[in-house]
């Protein structure tokens, strides 16, 4: 009998144990859901004015003669004599390349004969701002009957480029300060950041090309743009 009774009040005991497990709330689920993390995109721009040092051209000889491979042969000689002449005005042999040559017949009026043919050779020519008018008067007395340019530039621009990408990242701190002030909002940290676009020389006052004078370089502007990621906290 005493054993029954035993047996029965464990019986007992475990299902009231049981009963109360179920009824006990789950440790982990009583914890607030954190809140949203708030950010702060922005693009930033910046810019450096700079004067051009550098100035590139090109110099295009064209000659006609009755048959196609004299026509070549005199263009060759023509366009060597510019090269030569480039150079000893002062431009170096690397800065000197043929960017250019072509060929076409030469037809009368009504288009059915060949009459000749018509070579040209362009040969372009980096200098610095200094020489760019002598070595325009050097190719053009050598023999050069077309030019382009100048294409200014600085020799330097990589370096300008990256500055201008400092002045970027500056513009978009200023920009996403403002933001967070006017929403109530305390600026973070950075949490990405993109550049945007790439290293443009903007002319801002176009030089002008006198053969007998220096070429004025006037001014450029290097811009660069990026997209900024702040964090922000209420």
């Amino acid at each position: 009998m005493r054993l029954r009774w035993a047996l029965l009040l464990a019986a007992v005991l475990l299902t009231a144990s049981a009963i109360a497990g179920v009824a006990q709330p789950r440790l982990g689920h009583s914890a607030d859901t954190p809140a949203p993390s708030k950010t702060i995109t922005v693009s930033g721009h910046g810019t450096v004015t700079t004067v051009p040092d550098r100035a590139s051209f090109g110099f295009t000889v064209e000659t006609r003669f009755q048959t196609a491979t004299g026509a070549i042969s005199r263009n060759g000689d023509a366009a060597a004599a510019v090269a030569e002449a480039v150079k000893n005005a002062g431009v170096a042999a690397a800065d000197v390349q043929t960017s250019q040559i072509s060929l076409s017949p030469q037809t009368t009026q009504d288009g059915t004969t060949i009459i000749g043919y018509a070579a040209s050779t362009t040969i372009t020519a980096k200098t610095t701002i200094a020489k760019a008018g002598a070595v325009v008067d050097a190719a053009v007395k050598a023999g050069a009957n077309g030019i382009s340019g100048p294409n200014l530039s600085r020799s330097d621009e990589t370096g300008l480029y990256k500055d201008a990408l400092k002045n970027a990242v500056a513009d978009a701190k200023d920009k996403a300060g403002a933001l967070a002030a006017a929403a109530g909002l305390t600026l973070g940290s950075v949490q990405s950041i993109a550049e945007g676009g790439g290293q443009t020389p903007i002319p801002f006052a176009a030089g002008k090309a006198d053969f007998s004078a220096a070429i004025e370089p006037g001014t450029q502007t290097i811009t660069a743009d990026v997209t900024v990621t702040y964090s922000a906290t209420s």
